[in-house]
């Protein structure tokens, strides 16, 4: 049996969407929400094209053991929040280091706007007989990161957000929202690209990337014919080494979003800003942190270094 606690309904985020649309922006979270969005995603990670999933995911796997002794080193039990969970497969890797300890007990709770990808998070740990509460929430939203702070009995916590999906969002805002959500004794798992450049780009404009990047768009019947995918990478002036990756949908010719019955028009020329992926220097990465009140406990990089993931608590 799956158990999954909702704070955000599915007629929530079609109201979302066409309000989101109606401004001519896509959130992150319409990425996820999609069936063809859904497994255009399960496809970019399953490819291995995908870096950043392959960095994230092979750096925990190489650092499971190594970062558990960290949460467990009081023993008693432990409970793994995890932002954005997704598919949850790599928070599956911890769960299991926490589980061959011995000395500790694991619970989960997968947090994440995707009903679908939070079904498979819950389904894996579930199978692997860890107990399991997943959570549909946008951990964003001010209610539903107050829903998600820990009641009293609530044991110490590894709080992840991994898979660069602190740079989903406003990095400086979010990290300071997370500082916020961690008690003495808890500790947050983060990680963030290294921005380099061409590469850095090339990581995304490209056919299989590009595919999920127009999931939503052809969800609601909008394809290629219509208009062009721009990506655009910019500096962030507010701090040095912060760069952000974004991309915007133009329309060539006028063009209709069709969902449920609803007609969402967009005329030729005009944009639909899209989720954006914040890049940094390593130094701007643990700045980012350090600067919302964190303490850096461990860190390390993926093998082609362009990869930085760091364990923080509370300063």
């Amino acid at each position: 049996m799956i158990l999954v606690q909702s704070l955000l309904t599915e007629t929530d985020i079609a109201a979302d969407f066409t309000a989101s649309f109606a401004g001519r922006q896509l959130a992150e979270k319409f990425f996820y929400w999609f069936p063809l969005s859904v497994r255009a995603w399960l496809a970019l990670c399953s490819d291995g094209a995908y870096r950043n999933y392959m960095r994230s995911h092979s750096l925990i796997a190489r650092s499971a053991d190594e970062l558990v002794r960290f949460a467990a080193s009081r023993g008693g039990v432990v409970e793994v929040l995890s932002l954005g969970a997704g598919q949850g497969d790599k928070d599956l890797l911890l769960l299991q280091a926490l589980r061959r300890r011995g000395d500790v007990r694991a619970s989960y709770v997968p947090v994440d706007t995707s009903q679908a990808l939070l079904e498979l998070a819950c389904r894996g740990a579930t199978d692997a007989e860890i107990p399991t509460r997943g959570i549909k929430a946008d951990f964003t939203r001010a209610d539903h990161l107050a829903a998600l702070a820990a009641q009293p009995a609530t044991p110490p916590r590894l709080v992840l957000l991994v898979g660069n999906t602190l740079g989903a969002f406003d990095p400086l805002a979010e990290a300071r929202e997370l500082k916020g959500l961690l008690r003495p004794g808890d500790l947050l798992l983060v990680d963030g690209e290294i921005y380099d450049g061409r590469q850095t780009v090339a990581g995304y404009d490209n056919p299989l990337n590009r595919r999920f990047a127009w999931a939503p768009l052809h969800a609601v019947g909008i394809g290629e014919a219509d208009g062009e995918l721009v990506f655009e990478d910019v500096a962030d002036g507010r701090q040095p080494g912060l760069n952000m990756l974004r991309k915007h949908f133009q329309a060539r010719r006028d063009v209709a979003a069709r969902m449920g019955g609803e007609e969402l028009l967009l005329k030729a020329g005009e944009r639909v800003a899209m989720n954006h992926s914040y890049k940094y220097d390593a130094a701007a990465f643990l700045k980012v942190l350090t600067d919302a009140g964190l303490t850096i406990r461990w860190q390390g990089r993926s093998e082609d270094q362009r990869f930085l993931m760091v364990l923080a608590g509370p300063s």
